[in-house]
């Protein structure tokens, strides 16, 4: 029997787990990236380290439409599933409070092992070659794709992988969109997924440079809707660091449609009320005759309690007996809830990954489109996106493996195997 052809447009993670699935299920597979060399965007994941997946998995650190499908999908390919795969192509994998990286914290050899399998599985790689145009044949009941240099290709299947302009140059990242559109699909609006924010408050670049452990809560018009701990980073232009992530979808968000937008700080988040207030309360009687730039020494980083003093209208060289408890303890009540307005996000090409996209309610479980049967996405271009964490490469190995099987043509008999196999492990799972 001929064998099914299958075009990937992008080799990107999403692309390359594609290609790998739909050649494991017998397609003859076509994978075309526009960069000289593929997995470029996976060396820079985890900070070089290749955050590829996360052990305590749920559809709870994901934005999308559709949940229950969410999870429907990552059924059918899950974090055991990712696991099992680098495992099963030569790649270590090992856990770090849940995170998994690869056993050399070397994105390199993620990429690696990967480039080595498409070899392996025969697929036939085409770097720089853009598709800049792709349609659907009735007649021959093909997928015609042109690209930037005129050639023509056809194909039975076509599964669009092309990824966001997260991290790009201004401009650039758009094509997927562009074609899922010429297919017929809408695209939700985008933005920047994982993102720094900007302020234009007077203090923030005084605190340039500074880290430290925070609190943070992220009020839209005054109503808190997400809150977060870990490492915040002030920068030049505003604010970063792991929390800022987790809240910037939303933030970016409310900015496009013309919301207030605030930073909560508390600089002490792992004390309460009550504890914070007696402690100060002995920390004032203790240090009665101290200046109140030397009273702050030994609390936070200077830059900060510069700041605070300036932010509370006292000067540096009144002691605190002089300032008086009220005063001293409205100053350190600074701290807890420290607000920075947010004039907007650091834009997606700055971003890790870009939120919105061809939308969920569109595309089947098996990730082929509603509209244009043969059709399928994978990754990032869908709208699905994750928290920090290893749950964006998720998305991307399982909606890639989940859309080369199908494409491929898989018999209903290799699909049943499959999820009978995947239920026995979330039984065995439940019983560990």
């Amino acid at each position: 029997m001929e064998k099914m052809k299958v075009a990937i447009i992008g080799a990107g993670a999403s692309g390359m787990m594609a290609a790998i699935s739909a050649a494991k299920y017998g397609a003859e597979v076509t994978l075309f990236e526009k960069n000289e060399r593929v997995g470029k965007k996976i060396l820079a994941t985890g900070n070089g380290k290749c955050n590829l997946g996360n052990l305590a998995f749920s559809t709870d650190h994901y934005y999308c439409e559709d949940k229950e499908k969410l999870h429907k999908i990552f059924r059918v390919f899950s974090v055991w599933d990712a696991m099992m795969f680098f495992e099963n192509i030569g790649l270590m994998v090992k856990s770090k409070n849940g995170y998994l990286y690869p056993y050399s914290e070397q994105a390199s050899a993620v990429l690696d092992v990967l480039r080595m399998e498409l070899k392996r599985a025969k697929i036939r790689v085409m770097t720089e070659v853009e598709i800049t145009d792709a349609g659907y044949c009735d007649k021959d009941g093909l997928f015609e794709l042109k690209d930037n240099s005129g050639n023509g290709f056809q194909f039975n299947k076509l599964i669009i992988a092309c990824g966001s302009g997260a991290s790009l140059k201004k401009g650039e990242g758009m094509r997927g969109y562009e074609l899922a559109q010429r297919f017929g699909h809408r695209i939700s609006p985008l933005a920047p997924g994982l993102v720094q924010l900007e302020s234009n408050d007077s203090f923030i670049k005084a605190l340039s440079g500074v880290r430290c452990h925070a609190g943070i809560k992220l009020l839209v018009d005054g109503d808190e809707v997400a809150s977060e701990n870990g490492e915040l980073q002030f920068t030049q232009y505003g604010v970063s660091g792991i929390p800022i992530f987790q809240v910037s979808r939303i933030a970016a968000y409310a900015i496009r449609e013309g919301k207030k937008v605030d930073i909560l700080v508390d600089f002490f988040p792992e004390q309460d009320d009550k504890t914070f207030t007696y402690m100060n309360r002995l920390r004032y009687e203790s240090l009665l005759d101290k200046k109140l730039e030397d009273y702050l020494t030994g609390t936070l980083h200077k830059k900060i309690n510069t700041v605070m003093l300036k932010q509370a209208g006292l000067k540096p060289a009144m002691t605190a007996k002089d300032a008086g408890w009220q005063a001293v303890l409205a100053l350190m009540e600074q701290y807890r809830a420290f607000a920075i307005q947010i004039c907007g996000d650091h834009s997606v090409e700055n971003a890790q990954v870009c939120a919105g996209g061809v939308m969920l309610s569109q595309i089947s479980t098996e990730m082929e489109s509603e509209i244009v049967k043969g059709l399928y996405f994978a990754g990032e271009l869908v709208d699905v996106d994750g928290n920090c964490g290893g749950y964006n490469l998720q998305w991307a190995w399982t909606s890639g493996y989940v859309a080369g099987r199908n494409a491929a043509g898989s018999s209903t008999k290799e699909i049943a195997e499959d999820e009978e196999g995947q239920l026995k492990k979330e039984e065995i799972q439940k019983e560990n």
